[in-house]
């Protein structure tokens, strides 16, 4: 009796071992069993719950809500109060289930990411990561440093203030440098996903409704900002969790802007890549949610900011222009949130289009700043990077 006691103990304990294996093999923020509580988004992978997770090699963290699938309907209708031009005709996409930001990119992490313009140029110095042909899907590269700080921080550089003037570019890289130091796939929302997100299951112009006076409980705009933008998370949240997706600051997403409108999708549902614009001309590119100098109803879900090449490079006195950092204008509230899809299986050169600069002529300044004028750095990125860092450091 005692030895099947003792088989019986040794068998559970295996079957213990190995539920707690399959549970330890999930991926961050996907869990087995049901939660108690909290927000959920229930999938075939188990359960999607919201995490929080650090920058490697930092004590910066940020926090990621799970968001499910469903059909997002694009665009506002013709009906709705202050609908601009680029805002129609609606059409329905397919949205796969993903995880977003819960506030908009901070300067705490976005300067982390700063950091590595000096990081690789110490590689560089000390002879440590040389690149090398097989490492190059894994190099990015680091924004210069600021030619004039009073450019970019004229609305402060404290750490939980939402981080902006970078450029599309410059916020796609940073999406691919967290990724691949995480080890988890990182990238900039598509349109589609955006709005989804943003409207949280709502149909009116707002996700409280269609009254733009109810904003200032829910964004920073220009009757309340003081024409500046403010801590993250200051306001109310979407039904979602989520905070700020009306002003403080636009937030990048992939998407080009057509000049008309979603004319082409024509009331028609098409699937999340299908609905993604892409073009080979830098601007106009979408910014999304209205920032701090806009009107409230220039704020609404479906609202949509084109960028701009003499205004938001206007005060540059780089030549050729950065294709890091914008100088001016709107850009001075242009930033951005992280999207990261359930679904990671891509190839590297499938999640590199979604990272890359995708008009030569960035390509050509990217390079020309870094081998000609020595502003700007490249490194690969890994998940052992943070220990190079250190072993860097401690050369210094």
């Amino acid at each position: 009796m005692t030895k099947m006691r003792t088989t019986a103990g040794i068998v559970l304990f295996v079957l213990l071992a190995n539920l707690c294996m399959a549970q330890d093999e999930n991926p961050l923020g996907l869990v087995n069993d049901k939660p108690a509580d909290g927000p959920f988004v229930k999938t075939d992978r188990g359960y999607m719950v919201p995490y929080e997770a650090v920058i490697p090699g930092t004590d910066v963290k940020y926090k990621m809500i799970p968001v499910p699938g469903g059909i997002a309907t694009v665009g506002s209708p013709k009906s709705e109060a202050n609908r601009g031009e680029n805002e129609g005709p609606q059409f329905e996409v397919e949205i796969k289930p993903f995880w977003i930001g819960q506030y908009e990119v901070t300067w705490s992490e976005y300067k982390s990411y700063m950091a590595m313009h000096d990081i690789f140029k110490g590689f560089e110095t000390h002879k440590l990561r040389p690149l090398s042909d097989e490492k190059s899907p894994l190099v990015i590269s680091a924004p210069s440093n600021l030619y004039d700080t009073s450019f970019t921080y004229r609305n402060g550089e404290e750490p939980r203030l939402p981080a902006v003037s970078m450029s599309q570019y410059a916020a796609k890289q940073y999406t691919k440098w967290l990724s691949l130091m995480s080890e988890r796939f990182y990238r900039l929302p598509t349109e589609a996903e955006w709005e989804y997100a943003c409207r949280a299951g709502t149909k009116t112009a707002y996700h409280f409704g269609d009254d733009p006076a109810d904003l200032d409980d829910y964004g920073w705009h220009y009757g309340n900002s003081n024409e500046t933008t403010h801590y993250v998370g200051e306001k109310k949240p979407n039904p979602w969790g989520l905070y700020d997706m009306y002003g403080n600051a636009c937030e990048w997403v992939l998407d080009s802007m057509l000049l008309d409108g979603y004319t082409k999708f024509g009331g028609k549902r098409v699937s999340a890549a299908d609905a993604l614009v892409r073009t080979k001309e830098l601007f106009p590119r979408v910014v999304r949610g209205g920032y701090y100098d806009l009107d409230p109803e220039d704020c609404r879900s479906a609202s949509r900011l084109p960028s701009s090449d003499d205004e938001w490079r206007g005060e540059d006195p780089n030549i050729p222009l950065s294709p890091w950092w914008f100088t001016s204008g709107p850009a001075l509230g242009v930033g951005m949130r992280l999207v990261r899809p359930l679904e990671d299986g891509l190839a590297m050169k499938d999640k590199e289009e979604f990272w890359k600069a995708d008009v030569q002529m960035i390509v050509d300044d990217v390079n020309f700043r870094i081998d000609e004028e020595g502003r700007g750095a490249r490194g690969f990125v890994d998940k052992l990077l943070p220990k190079a860092i250190k072993e860097l450091r401690a050369k210094e």
